[in-house]
């Protein structure tokens, strides 16, 4: 307990060394971050009604996958969620991207113009900017941006505030992209629990629970490494953007918006991943290190080792967790989910395990990079230079973010 309490706070130390302004960093908003973590982590573990409450919550979000299942299945057949003509080795063997999660896209897209053009989501939004004001202090665009993580992925959350996006503070937008970086979206919660049921207990609520309590730590890690510094772009009346002459032609120009999206992370994503898996080839030209070929998530591993330690990790364990770590950043969680499940009984303990699964919730890894890239600029155009520039420092911030869920686990367990 008290080595996850000493991580919580070193994490907040590392983010704020990384920080483009330490004289800016409010010691209120660390503080109201951090207790919001402990509240809702306590809440979460300790309160049965409450993981009852979240997982209602998330079946609008697995509604919303299964909606779009029913488009993809027609379209692509088995390859989109249609019945395999095959045995399924293991589960998550049939899921493949590109027909399953990123279609949710443009489902996404139209939900949100449809929304905005029944004047829902400029309501939703100017609730949160009250509510939000008065405890974390930021705007009612950013607070709906963030609370959608929680369910959705990181391109389908912006596109529920994308006429925000362009008029949104340098911070607010980190903020929203760490949120992306930091938390799953809900069409991944059922596979990733179905991998780790054997391994943890109650895998669905933990991964819920995961992906809430790392909502504030977000907020409060992005707002240390880019503090606000200008007025919030939601403060006062909210004016809705340009709208569609009927909800017709929401859907229209919401599948037309989303096509454009999505084409855009599907590039970026085969191109990162590639490139990942080039720089490791090169490696392999280099002499095995300890028995086995070097590549970026065996050196991250090692980077990674001392981290998880901080957050209440054995030392004897932390190579292990620390190699995980290595594989969710360089590759993505889903691997390190796969590879967490496989390992012999006695490599982690119970507890070690349980600290990871929250620990690696999270989409900060080089290929989301690429998807949050692609994504958002094109929803915000004029602010692509921005979004490339912070991008790297997303995956850092979303990583930090996901590690101090880890420590408050830590901390409660």
């Amino acid at each position: 307990m008290l080595q996850s309490g000493f991580g919580l706070l070193a994490l907040v130390l590392l983010a704020w060394l990384m920080s483009e302004n330490r004289g800016k960093v409010r010691i209120s908003g660390v503080a109201i971050g951090v207790g919001l973590q402990l509240i809702l982590g306590l809440l979460m573990l300790k309160v049965p009604i409450f993981e009852q409450i979240f997982l209602g919550l998330n079946s609008v979000a697995l509604a919303i996958e299964k909606a779009t299942m029913a488009g993809t299945s027609f379209v692509f057949g088995y390859l989109g969620g249609g019945p395999l003509p095959f045995e399924e080795p293991y589960p998550g063997a049939g899921f493949i991207l590109a027909f399953r999660a990123l279609p949710i896209i443009l489902i996404m897209s139209v939900i949100s113009a449809v929304l905005y053009y029944w004047r829902v989501l400029p309501v939703i939004v100017s609730a949160f900017s009250y509510c939000l004001e008065k405890t974390m202090k930021i705007g009612g665009a950013l607070g709906v941006g963030a609370a959608s993580n929680i369910f959705v992925g990181m391109v389908e959350a912006p596109l529920m505030v994308k006429p925000y996006l362009g008029r949104m503070t340098r911070s607010e937008l980190f903020t929203i992209m760490t949120c992306g970086m930091a938390t799953i979206a809900g069409t991944m919660l059922v596979l990733y629990a179905s991998i780790l049921a054997p391994v943890i207990p109650n895998a669905m609520g933990q991964i819920l629970a995961a992906s809430i309590i790392s909502a504030p730590a977000a907020i409060l890690i992005a707002r240390v490494m880019v503090p606000e510094t200008a007025k919030h772009m939601t403060e006062g009346s909210i004016v809705p953007p340009r709208e569609a002459a009927s909800t017709m032609d929401a859907v229209t120009l919401g599948t037309s918006d989303g096509i454009k999206i999505l084409l855009n992370v599907v590039a970026m994503l085969l191109v990162l991943v590639a490139l990942v898996s080039l720089i490791n080839a090169g490696l392999a030209f280099l002499p095995d290190v300890m028995g086995a070929p070097l590549t970026l998530q065996r050196m991250l591993g090692w980077i990674m080792a001392p981290v998880v330690w901080l957050i209440g990790i054995p030392w004897a364990e932390a190579q292990t967790a620390g190699t995980l770590m290595g594989t969710k950043t360089i590759l993505n969680e889903f691997l390190a989910y796969l590879e967490l499940a496989k390992l012999e009984p006695g490599v982690l303990s119970e507890r070690s395990r349980v600290i990871m699964t929250y620990a690696m919730c999270g989409f900060a890894n080089f290929g989301s990079l690429g998807i949050m890239i692609g994504g958002l600029s094109v929803m915000a155009p004029q602010r692509r230079d921005e979004i490339v520039q912070l991008g790297a420092k997303s995956i850092i911030s979303g990583t930090l973010a996901t590690l101090m869920t880890g420590a408050v686990v830590g901390v409660i367990l």
